[in-house]
C-alpha cells in the first residue's frame, strides 16, 4: 500500500536531496579541479626547479668547477629542499662519466634510463605526487668542455619528484569546513520556498475543494464560477482556467443521475399489457405522475389523425387546470399544428382532457408560460395508431440538458402512446367485429350461441320461457345470382333494418349467416312469439329495392318458431327445432312468406328427424363411411397450390351428408373423436396414395383437447400413412380455443413437440385473440371468412384484415384468407400481404387431392 505524500513534504524532500547532491557534487568536482591544479602547478614548479638547477650548474661549470664543488652543489641542493616535499637527484651521463669519471649518485631506474635514451623530458603524475625527469642535452657551447660529446647527446639528467599529499589534505579539510558551515543556507532557503509554494498550492486546492463541494447535481454546475482569481503562478491560473473550461463542457454534456434513473424507470413502464391497452388514459396519467418526480410538467398532450381532416387531441393534466389554462393550451397546440405543413389542413379537432391527480393544486398558466414552455414533436405522417404528435408543457423546457431528456422521452412516448392507442383501437375493433356481423352490424353467429346459452341459464333460474325466431329470406339466391353480390348485400341490409323495426327493445337480433337471421325473445311464450313474428312479416312484406338495371325487386321471409323449454332445453336442439319449423314454413302448399307455428305433431316430427339423423351418424361411424374431401389452399406468392384442407363428409350412398348436418349431433352423441380418427386415417392414406406433397390442414373438434389418447393415436395413424408430421397442420376454431385456454396450451405444446403444426381457424370471431397470439406458438391464422367476403365493399373489414396481416408478419405467423370467391378479392388479398387464399375461386372440395398435383409437382 503506497504512502500518501503531500506537495509540501515532496518539495522539502526534493530540496534536501538537491542540496545533498549539489554539495556532494561540488565537493567531488572542486576536489578534482584542485588536484588537477596542484598537479599542473607541481609540474611547472619541477620544470622551473630543474631548469634553475641546470642554470646554476652551468654557471659553476663555466668557471671550471672541481669534482668536490659538484658534489658540494648537489648536497647543498638536497639540504635546501629538505622538508619542502621536493626530492632532487642529478645523474651524470655515460659521455661525461667517460671523460670525467663516475660520481656518487642514486641508481638509475627505468624512467631515468628512458630519458637518457630518448633525450626527452618525462612527466609522471600520480594522485598525490609528480615526478619530472629533465635531460641535460649537449649544445655547441658545451663541446668546449666535453670533447668526447657531440651536440644533442644527453650529458646528464635532473630528476625532480614532488609529494603534495599534505597540502591537498589541508586544502580538503578547509573546503569541507566551509562547506559544512554553508550547508544550512540552501536548506533554509528550500524550506522558505517550500512554505511559500505550499501556501499558494494549498490555497488553490482549497478553492477547488470548496467549489467541488458545491456540486451535488448537474444543475449546480451552472452556478459554479471561479471568477478572475489570481493564484500567484501562471501555471496554477492556467489549471483553474482549464477547470472552468471543463466545467463548461460538463454543463453541455452531463445529465443528472436522477434524470437518467427517471428515464430508465420510465422505459421500464413502457411495457404494453392488456391492462394498459384497456385503460390507456389512466396509463398516461400515471406516466404524468412519474414524470413530475423529476421534471415539473403541467401537461402532456397527444394528437391522433382519425381521418383526412379529423384529429383527436388528448390532453393529460397533472392536476385540475383552470378554464383559461385549458383554452390557452388548446390554442397553443392548434398554432403548432397550423405551423406544420402536413397538419395545417386540420379543420376538426376533438379535444379530450384528462387529469392525473384530481386532488392536486389547480394549474394556472399565463400566455407566456404556454408560448415559451411547450415542447412538442410533430411528425410528417401518422405513425402507429395514427399518432402525429406529442408534447409537454414543463418549466424546465429551457434547460438544454433536460430539454434533451424531454426530447428523448417524447420520441419514446410518441411510439409507445401510438402503440397503446393503436392496440386499444384495434382491440376495440376486434371485440366489435368478434361480436358483430360486418355487413349488417348485428350480432354474429358466435355471439348468438353465447347469448342463447346465457338466456337458457336465466330462464332456468327464474322458471321462465323465451322464444327463438329463425328468419330466412325467400329466393335470396335468385336475387344474388341475378343482380350480383353488391346488390344482394344491400338487399340483406334492407331486410335487417325492416326486421329490427318489428322487434322491441331487449330482443336479441343476430345474423346467423347468409340470408338467415335469428331473434331471441326473452320472457316470451308461443303466443307472444307469434305476434312478434307476424309483426316482422308485416315490416318485411313491403320492401322493394331497385336493381342496377332499374327493375324493382322484392322478396319475403319465412319464419320458424321454437319456445324454451316447451320444444327443447339445449341451445342446439332449440335451434334445430326452429330450423325445421322455418323449412316447414317454406314447404307449405300455400307458399313462403309465412310463420310456422309449431304444433304437438311438429314437435314429434322434429325429434323423430333428429333421432333418425343420430342413428344414421352412428351407423356411418360403425361402417366407417366417413370420407374426406379436399379443398385447395393457394400460396399467393408464387401463385400455386401448396396445401389442402380436409373436410369431413358422410357417404350415404345416394347422397353425401355435409359436416354442418352431423358435426353438432355427433358432438352431443360423443362420437366426434371417432369421426376425427376415421377422417384423419382416410385422408392421409389418400394423400399418400395420390402423391400430393403439400401441407394438409385437418380440422379437430374441441374434444381432442381433453382426450389423453388423441396424440398417441394420431401419431400412430401418421406413421402408418408415411406422411411427414411437419406437413400436417391441425386446426381449431378461435371460439373453441378461448373456451379451453389452459387445455389449449398443453395441447399445442404436445403437438409442436411431436413435429405437427397448429392453426387457429375463423380468427377474429372470438374475444381473446391477442391473448393466445402472445402465449402460444401458432403457425397459421385462418382469417374469418365474413371479413374477407366484404373486403372490396367495407373499409372496416379491409382495415381489420390488414391489421391481422400486419400482426402476423410481426409475429412470423402465416395467414390464410378464407371465402375467396372472386379474382378481385384474391387481388386484394395479395395486396394486403396475406400468404394463402382458400375459397370457391381457388377450388371446391373434392374427394381426392389428385387434381391439385400439377400445381405442386415442381
Amino acid at each position: 500500500m503506497s504512502r500518501m505524500r503531500t506537495i509540501k513534504s515532496f518539495i522539502l524532500a526534493m530540496s534536501l536531496l538537491v542540496s545533498l547532491l549539489f554539495f556532494g557534487g561540488a565537493y567531488l568536482i572542486v576536489s578534482g579541479i584542485f588536484n588537477q591544479s596542484v598537479q599542473q602547478s607541481a609540474l611547472k614548479d619541477s620544470d622551473l626547479l630543474a631548469r634553475s638547477t641546470f642554470a646554476s650548474m652551468y654557471q659553476l661549470m663555466s668557471t671550471g668547477w672541481t669534482r668536490e664543488q659538484l658534489e658540494g652543489f648537489v648536497e647543498a641542493n638536497r639540504q635546501a629542499l629538505a622538508g619542502s616535499g621536493y626530492d632532487l637527484e642529478i645523474y651524470r651521463g655515460p659521455v661525461v662519466a667517460e671523460q670525467y669519471g663516475q660520481i656518487d649518485q642514486a641508481s638509475i631506474d627505468d624512467s631515468v634510463a628512458a630519458v637518457f635514451d630518448s633525450g626527452r623530458t618525462l612527466e609522471h603524475v600520480e594522485e598525490h605526487s609528480v615526478r619530472y625527469t629533465f635531460p641535460l642535452t649537449a649544445e655547441a657551447k658545451c663541446l668546449a668542455c666535453h670533447a668526447t660529446a657531440e651536440e644533442g647527446d644527453v650529458l646528464g639528467v635532473i630528476d625532480v619528484e614532488q609529494d603534495f599529499s599534505a597540502a591537498i589534505a589541508e586544502a580538503r579539510d578547509n573546503f569541507f569546513f566551509w562547506l559544512i558551515l554553508l550547508a544550512p543556507l540552501p536548506i533554509i532557503g528550500a524550506g522558505l520556498i517550500t512554505v511559500f509554494v505550499n501556501r499558494r498550492i494549498t490555497r488553490s486546492v482549497e478553492l477547488l475543494e470548496e467549489n467541488a463541494a458545491k456540486v451535488n447535481r448537474v444543475a449546480d454546475l451552472r452556478n459554479l464560477s471561479l471568477g478572475d482569481t489570481d493564484l500567484g503562478f501562471d501555471e496554477l491560473n492556467r489549471v483553474f482556467r482549464s477547470f472552468e473550461e471543463l466545467v463548461g463542457k460538463f454543463r453541455s454534456v452531463a445529465v443528472d443521475r436522477d434524470l437518467l434513473e427517471f428515464e430508465i424507470k420510465l422505459l421500464e413502464k413502457f411495457i404494453i399489457t392488456s391492462e394498459v391497452v384497456r385503460d390507456w388514459h389512466d396509463y398516461i396519467c400515471r406516466l404524468m405522475t412519474d414524470i413530475n418526480e423529476v421534471i415539473e410538467t403541467y401537461t402532456l398532450f397527444s394528437i391522433f389523425k382519425v381521418d383526412d381532416e379529423l384529429f383527436d387531441l388528448d390532453v393529460f393534466w397533472r392536476s385540475p387546470p383552470s378554464e383559461d389554462s385549458r383554452k390557452l393550451l388548446e390554442r397553443a397546440v392548434r398554432e403548432h399544428m397550423a405551423d406544420h405543413p402536413n397538419l395545417s389542413d386540420a379543420t376538426l379537432v376533438h379535444i379530450n382532457h384528462h387529469v392525473a391527480d384530481h386532488d392536486g393544486p389547480p394549474i394556472e398558466l399565463d400566455e407566456s408560460d404556454v408560448r415559451v414552455q411547450v415542447k412538442s414533436l410533430l411528425v410528417d405522417s401518422p405513425k402507429i395508431g395514427g399518432i402525429v404528435g406529442i408534447g409537454v408543457q414543463a418549466e424546465t423546457v429551457n434547460d438544454e440538458t433536460r430539454l434533451l431528456v424531454i426530447e428523448s422521452v417524447l420520441s419514446t412516448l410518441l411510439n409507445v402512446v401510438g402503440s397503446v392507442k393503436a392496440i386499444f383501437k384495434y382491440t376495440r375493433d376486434l371485440e366489435y367485429y368478434a361480436t358483430r356481423d360486418p355487413l349488417t352490424n348485428l350480432y354474429n353467429q358466435r355471439v348468438f350461441w353465447e347469448l342463447i346459452g346465457y338466456e337458457i341459464d336465466r330462464a332456468q333460474r327464474h322458471d321462465q320461457r323465451f322464444a327463438l325466431l329463425l328468419i330466412d329470406l325467400d329466393n335470396f339466391k335468385l336475387v344474388n345470382d341475378s343482380y350480383g353480390h353488391a346488390f344482394g348485400d344491400s338487399f340483406l341490409k334492407a331486410f335487417a333494418d325492416a326486421i329490427s323495426k318489428g322487434l322491441k327493445r331487449g330482443d336479441i337480433f343476430a345474423r346467423y349467416g347468409g340470408d338467415e337471421f335469428v331473434v331471441v325473445l326473452p320472457e316470451t311464450d308461443l303466443e307472444k312469439a307469434c305476434v312478434t313474428a307476424n309483426r316482422v312479416l308485416a315490416e318485411t312484406d313491403g320492401i322493394v329495392l331497385f336493381a342496377p338495371d332499374g327493375e324493382p325487386v322484392s322478396a319475403s321471409v319465412s319464419i320458424g318458431i321454437a319456445v324454451y323449454p316447451d320444444h327443447a332445453r339445449e341451445p342446439k336442439d332449440l335451434f334445430l327445432f326452429a330450423d325445421n319449423m322455418m323449412y316447414k314454413a317454406k314447404a307449405k302448399a300455400e307458399g313462403k312468406a309465412r310463420v310456422a307455428v309449431p304444433s304437438e305433431e311438429d314437435v314429434m316430427d322434429v325429434f323423430r328427424s333428429i333421432s333418425e339423423k343420430g342413428l344414421t351418424i352412428l351407423r356411418a361411424v360403425e361402417e366407417k363411411r366417413i370420407v374426406p374431401y379436399f379443398q385447395p389452399i393457394l400460396a399467393t406468392e408464387p401463385d400455386r397450390i401448396e396445401a389442402v384442407e380436409v373436410l369431413s363428409r358422410i357417404d350415404l350412398g345416394e347422397t353425401i351428408m355435409g359436416a354442418s348436418e352431423f358435426i353438432e349431433i355427433a358432438e352431443k352423441m360423443g362420437v366426434i373423436d371417432r369421426i376425427d380418427y376415421i377422417m384423419i386415417e382416410k385422408a392421409l392414406a389418400e394423400v399418400s396414395a395420390s402423391g400430393f406433397d403439400g401441407m394438409v390442414f385437418i380440422n379437430l373438434s374441441p374434444r381432442a383437447l381433453v382426450l389423453s389418447e388423441f396424440i398417441p393415436t394420431v401419431r400412430k395413424i401418421v406413421e402408418e400413412a408415411g406422411v411427414e408430421k411437419s406437413r400436417i397442420v391441425f386446426e381449431l376454431t378461435e371460439r373453441d380455443t378461448v373456451k379451453n385456454i389452459q387445455l389449449l396450451e398443453k395441447f399445442v405444446q404436445e403437438l409442436r413437440l411431436e413435429g405437427f403444426k397448429f392453426a387457429i381457424d375463423d380468427f377474429g370471431s372470438g374475444f381473446s385473440s391477442f391473448h393466445y397470439l402472445k402465449h402460444f406458438p401458432i403457425d397459421f391464422l385462418k382469417i374469418e371468412g365474413d371479413f374477407v367476403l366484404n373486403l372490396l365493399e367495407d373499409s372496416r373489414d379491409r382495415a381489420f384484415v390488414r391489421l391481422i396481416a400486419e400482426l402476423s408478419r410481426e409475429l412470423k405467423i402465416h395467414t390464410v384468407a378464407e371465402f375467396v370467391e372472386s379474382e378481385e378479392v384474391l387481388e386484394q388479398v395479395r395486396a394486403l400481404g396475406i400468404d394463402y387464399a382458400q375459397g370457391f375461386l381457388i377450388g371446391r372440395p373434392a374427394p381426392s387431392p389428385m387434381r391439385y398435383l400439377p400445381a405442386t409437382a415442381e
